[in-house]
């Protein structure tokens, strides 16, 4: 037994697996079977690896305020790129978790080859609740929650094995902040994916390889579970969980400038009026434009 795992597993040098049968979570597999996301270019190293994860400012703000000698869970880590960002130069105990088994072998084997041994790989699906109760001191489950089949659950099971104290970074589509992709969705549909290369700003501005396009493209546009959220329901999802709200973006409350460098920064909810008025002014932002994801922070508190 492993003290990040409370149900038996199969394990095979690392990567600890348990059986996937739901049938929407075995259409996701599916899904990443074929275009892993985000994939591996040919000559992928550390060092270029360190360089996404810097490019990525949550994850960077992330990995400086984890600090060292935690537990760190990445829930829906897709090929594990961010997970081995998060491992790299620590002495943390990173644990990627993942329904996908072949995305999982990509990071697994990526690790093996670069001498990463502080990551762990879980092969499971989140519903099957495998992980043990308040292990982790942090949590990352970014842009992974909208793809499962009830997203409150996931985030339900997901924070039982936080740490009292223990902080949660959430991601998840915007029901505002998301339209400008939604529309290019349904324009790709009549004009052509092409049309995409052009107005997608992540396709037009990054220099990506072809399998890393292909990815993105499938990732965005073509997922086959995908539902949209709004910041007052996760505030919702964190008070029925004991979680204390520290931070979001886009803010909860009127700011005429957020820093973006100080995530962790305890923050004020502002209302509903605030909350909204943000939440529309994706569209017209660089969150919109990028696919309209909004992050919201927590502490998790003591139980009474």
């Amino acid at each position: 037994m492993v003290n990040f795992l409370k149900k038996k597993f199969n394990e095979n040098n690392g990567l600890f697996s348990f059986p996937i049968n739901d049938s929407k979570t075995k259409k996701v597999t599916d899904f990443y079977k074929v275009t892993p996301f985000p994939n591996y270019k040919d000559d992928e190293t550390n060092q270029s690896i360190i360089e996404k994860g810097n490019r990525n400012l949550f994850a960077q703000q992330f990995k400086k305020f984890i600090g060292h000698n935690k537990n760190v869970l990445e829930v829906g880590c897709g090929t594990g790129q961010l997970s081995i960002y998060f491992a790299i130069g620590t002495n943390n105990e990173i644990i990627a978790f993942d329904p996908t088994i072949e995305s999982l072998n990509l990071a697994k084997n990526f690790s093996k080859q670069n001498n990463i041994s502080n990551i762990k790989f879980v092969n499971a699906d989140i519903f099957d609740d495998v992980l043990s109760k308040n292990y982790f001191d942090f949590i990352w489950c970014n842009g992974v929650l909208h793809h499962t089949k009830n997203p409150y659950k996931a985030f339900e099971i997901t924070v039982k094995s936080l740490k009292n104290n223990g902080y949660v970074l959430v991601g998840l589509y915007n029901k505002i902040g998301r339209v400008r992709t939604l529309v290019r969705k349904y324009l790709s549909k009549i004009f052509g994916i092409k049309l995409l290369e052009f107005f997608d700003p992540t396709l037009k501005h990054l220099k990506l390889s072809e399998k890393e396009k292909e990815a993105w493209i499938n990732d965005q546009y073509f997922h086959p579970i995908e539902s949209l959220h709004t910041l007052d329901e996760v505030l919702n999802w964190f008070k029925k969980n004991n979680i204390e709200y520290i931070n979001s973006i886009p803010s909860c409350d009127f700011e005429y400038y957020q820093n973006y460098e100080n995530i962790f920064e305890k923050k004020s909810k502002g209302d509903i009026h605030s909350r909204l008025f943000n939440q529309f002014s994706m569209i017209f932002n660089k969150l919109g434009s990028d696919g309209g994801l909004f992050v919201v922070i927590g502490k998790k508190n003591e139980s009474n």
